[in-house]
């Protein structure tokens, strides 16, 4: 049964990867990195504290980075574990797949899909009741998942389960948070 499942992953990451056109490849590459999204992050923060006084902004940060923190190391203690390789790094699927970056670290799960979900699920669940509009954030991890199969380096399950983790700690965190802000701001 979990070789069917990796074959069936393997295969569908064959096949979206060789959807890839050589003119986009250059807008991939750029959605990839996360230092291009900096000002994406910066205004996170500044909705913050447009959205709530100055202690409760910065508890809602603190609590956003610890899960993201969390996400990541437990991501990065998954990828040691389980020590999948990345499709750009599988000699089979060399001559026919398209590698726009070489990582040489392990595969599953996605730490660009964990992260990226953990974080906007977080922003969304904490500033949904200020800002109706908050879900079109969802664009983000969306675009960024997306890179990762395009440039050569995750399969389609590396993404739905970095995904899920991600959404699932955020969820976590922000029961925490709920229970923190009761108990020391009254809300």
């Amino acid at each position: 049964m979990v070789e069917q499942l990796k074959n069936w992953d393997r295969e569908l990451f064959v096949y979206l990867n060789s959807l890839g056109i050589e003119d986009y490849d250059a807008f991939w590459i750029f959605v990839t990195q996360i230092k291009h999204w900096v000002p994406l992050f910066i205004l996170f923060f500044i909705l913050y504290f447009l959205a709530f006084h100055w202690k409760k902004a910065a508890f809602t940060i603190v609590s956003l980075v610890a899960s993201f923190a969390t996400t990541l190391a437990f991501t990065n203690f998954t990828k040691a574990a389980v020590a999948r390789l990345r499709p750009n790094n599988v000699t089979d699927l060399a001559d026919v797949i398209r590698i726009l970056q070489t990582p040489d670290n392990y595969s599953f799960f996605s730490g660009h899909a964990s992260s990226s979900f953990v974080v906007t699920t977080f922003l969304v669940l904490t500033l949904r009741e200020k800002y109706k509009w908050i879900y079109i954030m969802y664009l983000w991890p969306i675009l960024f998942i997306m890179s990762r199969i395009y440039v050569g380096v995750h399969y389609p399950g590396d993404i739905l389960v970095g995904a899920f983790v991600g959404t699932v700690i955020a969820f976590l965190f922000f029961k925490s948070y709920q229970q923190f802000l009761i108990r020391y701001f009254g809300e």
